[in-house]
């Protein structure tokens, strides 16, 4: 079981909390309370173990496949076909990626399980398990070896990030159905609530949904333990997000999550090593319901509430510049200011990323 051999570590630590917040109480004396802004800036610094958070190398990664369980119709006619999105999202025109280029973050696409293939590109990086995953109403959706496989991908892709910021975020046609089975299962929650759904969707439409995916969780009834769960309902981007959040979070990397698949992957990730969550924040780039249920979950909100409707990732892009000045906050120094040091009295000696270690699933795939 990987959560035996899990690196990640709570970032708990009551005397780090205190120095953090005595640190803005002292800047609060001069420019006033920051409201929300604060409570971020702890976080940061429990998460990097330091006085002085430093965030730098920001990646957005897409992780795209698509899933068997779409011909069942389930999906918006009018929906754009995975690869026509990922091809949208290596050509720059989305705002996903202009808004990321304008930003500063790398945007990286990960091709985990397409069904048709796009033209080689400098952003674009192979780990396709399979040509999308099988019909989860009839038959497990990837196999263990596939979903090992998936995850084993994320564990090398986190293991080789360059910065220590990773924004995670899923497309495919039938990506937001799929993470509602994995999510529904694994927190016992109704389906309904965790669907793409709102006031204009046909009746009758919504009824279609509902009767697919109430086949789905019967036929997998039975299943209950997290990579079970990931087999039998999941995607491969959802697989391949799982090894890059447990990885990430094992270094002490800032995890912004923005998406229902997204979700489902961290919510897998933290049945294997519950830590996982202490370094995630959230963002949304939907407003439909499902999602709101989605963070409700993880007992989170997201860091802005814009309203939007765009490829997920794309409110992370906006966020960006609310955790870099929460970091600043505590990092850069007023005018006059005493530098101070980077860790309280006490506190025992800073985190230091380990050298890669064989992945617990056996040798890397790629």
């Amino acid at each position: 079981m990987v959560g035996s051999r899990s690196l990640v570590t709570p970032t708990s630590s009551p005397l780090l909390e205190k120095a953090l917040r005595e640190k803005l109480s002292r800047r609060n004396e001069a420019g006033g309370s920051l409201g929300e802004l604060e409570p971020l800036a702890i976080r940061l610094g429990l998460m990097q173990n330091t006085l002085k958070p430093v965030l730098h190398g920001p990646q957005l990664l897409v992780f795209a496949a698509d899933h068997g369980l779409a011909v069942d119709g389930i999906c918006d006619p009018a929906m754009r076909p995975t690869h026509e999105t990922v091809q949208l999202a290596l050509t720059n025109q989305l705002p996903l990626t202009v808004f990321a280029r304008a930003q500063g973050l790398t945007v990286t696409v990960v091709d985990c399980g397409m069904a048709q293939n796009v033209p080689p590109h400098e952003r674009l990086l192979m780990r396709k398990i399979a040509h999308g995953t099988r019909n989860t109403r009839a038959a497990l959706a990837m196999t263990l070896e596939q979903a090992h496989a998936g995850m084993r991908a994320g564990m090398e892709i986190g293991d080789k990030l360059q910065g220590n910021v990773t924004v995670l975020s899923g497309v495919g046609v039938g990506s937001h159905e799929s993470a509602a089975l994995v999510l529904s299962r694994l927190t016992d929650s109704p389906v309904r609530d965790l669907i793409v759904s709102g006031p204009h969707m046909e009746i009758d439409y919504l009824a279609h949904v509902m009767h697919v995916l109430g086949q789905a969780q019967a036929r997998h009834r039975a299943v209950s333990e997290p990579i079970d769960v990931l087999a039998a309902f999941g995607g491969f981007e959802v697989a391949v997000m799982v090894g890059v959040i447990l990885m990430a979070a094992s270094k002490r990397h800032l995890l912004i999550i923005d998406g229902a698949p997204a979700c489902a992957a961290l919510m897998v990730a933290s049945r294997i090593a519950q830590p996982v969550t202490d370094y995630c924040v959230f963002c949304r780039s939907h407003s439909h319901r499902g999602l709101d249920q989605a963070l409700n979950l993880f007992r989170a909100s997201a860091l802005l509430e814009l309203g939007m409707e765009s490829t997920d990732g794309t409110g992370s892009t906006l966020a960006w510049p609310l955790l870099k000045s929460a970091a600043a906050l505590l990092t850069e120094l007023a005018d006059g200011e005493d530098a101070g040091p980077s860790r309280p009295a006490g506190l025992p000696e800073p985190f230091v990323e380990p050298q890669p270690e064989p992945s617990p699933f056996g040798p890397a795939l790629y």
